[in-house]
């Protein structure tokens, strides 16, 4: 039997083959490792021996799986006194933007998949998001609430300038005129700006773009798909110029690593035509915590312990603390001296901290025309005599 104490013969001449080699990080890749979910009740342990690799000694990116899903519910809702809506809509599961400090990878868990490398690189398209959206607007029981669009994942990942269901889904939101608000990492929002200026008209469209860095090579491995902090940038611009209200979100606002950013951030946004700001910062609930460390170790070796020591200042002593009031913004001395900076920026600036949301005009909505499988007035008399 093959066992540590008893090694198979190709393994004779390393001293000790069962140790797992140092994490390395994937081109193209957020997360660094296939780290199982909580639900799990078995892992396993892999080993690199170097053969997967590229020329250049860099481990060779995991290509990007898009299985189409029916989903069964479109809109989900929340009673979270920390964010400014209380519906949202989110047209795929899992996102390839792969950023690694991202919320929502935990939700990977729940499919029995890993919410490192399997977040970024299996995802889940729900093709009849467009379809669900009218049938549940056109419910008698309905009453209307701003959307969030692309809140647990990018609705303007890579994916979707082929499948374009963001798009569809806003198709509708036009035709019934109902209030939506988006946030993205993705310059591809630009693609839609002819509905959504069109929406914004009538207050019924507002979008953020969240930058959390202006370095780039920072940028390249933190959130590896997303556009880059210039052309985020230019996106403002273009939202903005469009007649689009848009703000920026500095997030996540990681202690030495992107916190010296902030300022600049808010500043470069102004320029670029944003017209208020929020932020965060960093959070670790469930499995985000031990994969934002690995990165730590790969990327940032001499500081990883500095910044956790910092991010626990701000969370009681601990990694995370999902306290409703401070688990977007943290509590302590830091996390005061960053509200500090963040306040008196934007005094500086002449822009204003609060969400776009209550701008948005919710009186304009009217009930979709066609929805699918919805017999229309007069059917049922057909209907009789087939």
């Amino acid at each position: 039997m093959i066992t540590p104490e008893n090694p198979p013969d190709e393994y004779l001449e390393d001293p000790d083959p069962w140790i797992s080699r140092p994490l390395a990080s994937l081109k193209g890749r957020g997360a660094v490792s296939h780290i199982i979910g909580r639900y799990e009740t078995q892992e396993t342990e892999a080993i690199d021996d170097g053969w997967w690799q590229d020329e250049d000694g860099e481990r060779s990116a995991t290509a990007t799986h898009v299985t189409h899903e029916i989903a069964k519910t479109i809109l989900s809702r929340n009673q979270s006194p920390d964010l400014p809506f209380s519906v949202s809509l989110n047209p795929y599961r899992g996102c390839e933007h792969g950023c690694i400090y991202c919320f929502a990878r935990p939700t990977h868990a729940y499919l029995g998949l890993s919410p490192g490398l399997d977040f970024e690189t299996r995802l889940f398209a729900k093709i009849n998001a467009a379809e669900l959206l009218r049938q549940e607007l056109a419910a008698p029981s309905y009453l209307p609430s701003s959307i969030a669009l692309g809140v647990n994942t990018d609705a303007y990942q890579p994916c979707d300038r082929k499948l374009q269901l963001t798009r569809r889904v806003l198709e509708v939101l036009h035709e019934c005129r109902h209030p939506v608000g988006l946030i993205t990492k993705s310059s591809l929002i630009e693609r839609d700006m002819d509905l959504l200026s069109d929406m914004a008209r009538d207050q019924l469209a507002v979008a953020a773009i969240t930058i959390t860095t202006l370095d780039h090579s920072i940028s390249r491995t933190l959130e590896p798909r997303a556009a880059s902090p210039t052309r985020r940038l230019e996106t403002i611009h273009r939202l903005t110029q469009a007649g689009i209200p848009t703000s920026v979100s500095v997030a996540p606002i990681i202690p030495f690593v992107t916190d010296q950013d902030l300022e600049k951030i808010l500043t470069a946004a102004f320029d670029a035509g944003a017209t208020c700001a929020g932020y965060t910062i960093l959070r670790l609930p469930w499995e985000v915590n031990p994969l934002f460390q690995q990165w730590l170790e790969v990327h940032f070796p001499d500081r990883a312990e500095r910044v956790m020591n910092r991010v626990r200042d701000m969370r009681g002593g601990k990694d995370y603390d999902a306290t409703f009031g401070s688990r977007m913004s943290g509590e302590g001395l830091w996390a005061d001296m960053i509200r500090q900076r963040f306040e008196k920026t934007l005094k500086r600036l002449n822009i204003g901290r609060s969400s776009r949301f209550n701008w948005l005009d919710t009186n304009k909505f009217r009930k979709p025309l066609n929805v699918p499988g919805k017999k229309k007035r007069g059917d049922e008399q057909l209907d009789f005599f087939s």
